[in-house]
């Protein structure tokens, strides 16, 4: 029993390590959406371009810069966030159809992930 406690112990403890590696980053499954949403308004208010550096993301806000490497190619690449999503479980950012493009996964569709806070939007003065 004890063991099993230890056990639980360090697999709570190592999830939390690997869940928040450092501050600003993720690792999970990626994604893109495209031609659907084309021409829609984002919830950040803007009106999404598929062909634009950006992406969806359930909880960073709006303005964040963040690198977004695929873990299988090593391709890395920079997108500002102005969307909320992916809204399918255990995915982590929707990419523009540009940003997944020079990622190369347009074809598989979704990929591992790093996603790596490189700007966060500055502070509004209260």
């Amino acid at each position: 029993m004890i063991k099993l406690c230890r056990f639980i112990l360090l697999a709570v403890a190592l999830c939390c390590v690997v869940g928040c590696a450092s501050a600003g980053t993720q690792r999970g499954i990626g994604c893109w959406y495209g031609k659907d949403f084309h021409g829609k308004k984002t919830a950040s208010g803007e009106i999404y371009n598929m062909h634009s550096m950006t992406a969806a993301h359930r909880k960073l806000p709006f303005n964040t810069w963040v690198r977004v490497k695929d873990l299988d190619s090593g391709r890395e690449v920079v997108v500002r966030i102005n969307n909320r999503g992916p809204f399918i479980r255990g995915r982590i950012i929707d990419l523009s159809y540009a940003a997944a493009k020079k990622l190369g996964i347009i074809e598989k569709g979704i990929t591992r992930v790093e996603v790596k806070v490189i700007k966060s939007p500055p502070k509004k003065k209260k």
